[in-house]
């Protein structure tokens, strides 16, 4: 899988590029978690999501926030990482610009992140959230949600407490026009080990679903 330098708002981004050999195969960009404590493209739910992708047929691109890696700048609250995912989804639509669809998946700060980029691309038809941290940020930017996506969590999470995703997630599904799919891996920590496997499992049957109905 390429190695890929791209730019960015404050200089070059570390990514992973994993291309199809169809030119029109749909795009997914993988988010990773919090810059600031330990967080990177190599995390493995990120890693997982993004061969879960690939073996569903999608182009992936994965990359390093500001500041982390070979990626240059420094962390920045948020607000730089947003117009990082944006460049990095402006890179791979650039060089993907037959693509059938665009999904983004994101993990704990990435779903953050993940969660305000498909409010500013409309493209995006799709998303995963994985253990967003609905008790450390706001998400009442998501009024309302443009589209239908999966958030998934583990039921012995200690880094995003269960209620608060159930709470946002009821929120949520009030809204019409969308389906948002909850599903709770009994067991699982934040970072899933054990339940990776069947995490990704949900992942993958949710997003083949979805991309059949699309292709109706």
């Amino acid at each position: 899988m390429p190695e890929v330098i791209f730019p960015g708002p404050e200089g070059r981004l570390e990514g992973r590029y994993h291309p199809q050999k169809n030119k029109d195969a749909p795009v997914a960009i993988i988010l990773h978690p919090h810059p600031q404590f330990g967080g990177t493209m190599n995390n493995k739910v990120v890693y997982n999501l993004h061969y879960a992708f690939h073996e569903m047929g999608f182009t992936v691109l994965r990359f390093n926030f500001r500041g982390v890696g070979r990626s240059q700048g420094e962390y920045d609250q948020g607000v730089g990482e947003l117009s990082d995912a944006a460049s990095a989804l402006d890179y791979l639509q650039a060089l993907n610009p037959n693509a059938k669809g665009c999904w983004v998946a994101g993990f704990s700060f990435g779903a953050w992140i993940g969660m305000q980029l498909l409010m500013r691309r409309p493209e995006i038809q799709g998303f995963i959230s994985v253990a967003p941290p609905a008790n450390m940020y706001d998400f009442s930017f998501l009024a309302p949600c443009p589209s239908s996506g999966l958030i998934i969590n583990g039921s012995g999470d200690r880094v995003v407490p269960p209620a608060d995703i159930v709470s946002l997630s009821d929120k949520l599904k009030q809204q019409k026009g969308i389906t948002i799919t909850h599903e709770v891996i009994e067991g699982a920590g934040h970072f899933f080990d054990p339940g990776m496997e069947e995490m990704i499992g949900h992942v993958d049957a949710y997003v083949r679903r979805r991309m059949t109905e699309t292709s109706r």
